[in-house]
């Protein structure tokens, strides 16, 4: 009887066989190829790779400041330079003496020749004086001796607020006045109001801004003041009524001489006529 013999185990998964180690690449250079022709090894920078090539642009940052430095160093140089030397002195003027006048003053200008000689008087004396018969009216509210303050003038106007900022902003300079009364109910007043007039001709804006309202009432008939230019005179033949009041009529005249602006105004209870407004203006205009 033949001895049985088991079989040998076999296994899928064989172990692998342990590979051999690479051989080391041949170098296809010499140990003489390293060095260079003339027979030096090669620098640091140029046989190690990694390393970080030298930053160009110093060298001429640094020659550009020493260039700054040295100009601020000769400027500072020169002014303590010059500092230190006497004044050239200066060449002497070619213009001879001038020697003083003497004698009296010379005469002043005449009104005939030199207009502001009667305006930037007594304002006061260029008003029409009163008529016979007719009686001084009360004082306007504001008015003091036939002189208006600048709050008293600008409260005749609808506005009296924004009428006193204008007159600010227009240079007022002041306003002389006068009143009476004529007749049984008929007023006048009379305004010569001077403006300092720095920039700007605030006389003639003043008149022509009043010329414009008066012209815009319904019912008014008006004419050119003769010898003005622009002067004008303004008939309303409708009454104002007023609510508690007499109803009454209104004429006005506006012009401007220089820096003076004229104002007449006449409220009657009738109408009034053109040939009595235009007589008081062409007076009053005849005086400045």
């Amino acid at each position: 009887m033949e001895s049985f013999k088991p079989p040998e185990p076999s296994d899928s998964r064989q172990s692998p066989e342990p590979s051999e180690p690479p051989e080391p690449p041949e170098s296809s250079e010499s140990p003489e190829s390293s060095e260079t022709g003339s027979g030096q090894p090669e620098s640091a920078e140029e046989s190690s790779p990694g390393k970080r090539p030298r930053r160009r642009g110093r060298t001429a940052l640094l020659i550009a400041c020493a260039a700054v430095l040295g100009t601020v160093a000769g400027t500072c140089t020169g002014y303590l330079i010059q500092a230190d030397r006497d004044p050239t002195p200066l060449a002497s003027l070619s213009q001879p003496k001038v020697e003083q006048a003497r004698g009296p003053a010379p005469e002043p200008l005449s009104a005939a020749q030199d207009r502001r000689v009667k305006t930037d008087g007594d304002l006061r004396k260029l008003l029409l004086s009163k008529p016979k018969g007719a009686r001084y009216a009360p004082d306007l509210e504001g008015a003091d001796k036939d002189w208006m303050s600048l709050p008293g003038y600008a409260n005749l106007h609808e506005r009296p607020g924004k009428a006193f900022e204008e007159l600010l902003e227009s240079e007022f300079r002041r306003a002389a006045v006068k009143s009476w009364k004529q007749g049984a109910d008929q007023y006048v007043d009379i305004r010569l109001v001077q403006y300092h007039q720095l920039e700007d001709l605030q006389a003639a804006v003043a008149a022509e801004s009043d010329q414009y309202w008066a012209e815009e009432k319904d019912g008014t008939s008006s004419e050119t003041i003769p010898g003005t230019g622009a002067g004008m005179v303004y008939v309303h033949t409708r009454p104002t009524a007023e609510p508690g009041y007499v109803p009454f009529y209104t004429a006005q005249a506006h012009a401007w001489r220089g820096d003076v602006a004229m104002e007449i105004w006449i409220h009657d209870t009738k109408p009034i006529s053109k040939a009595k407004i235009m007589d008081l203006a062409k007076r009053q205009m005849e005086r400045l």
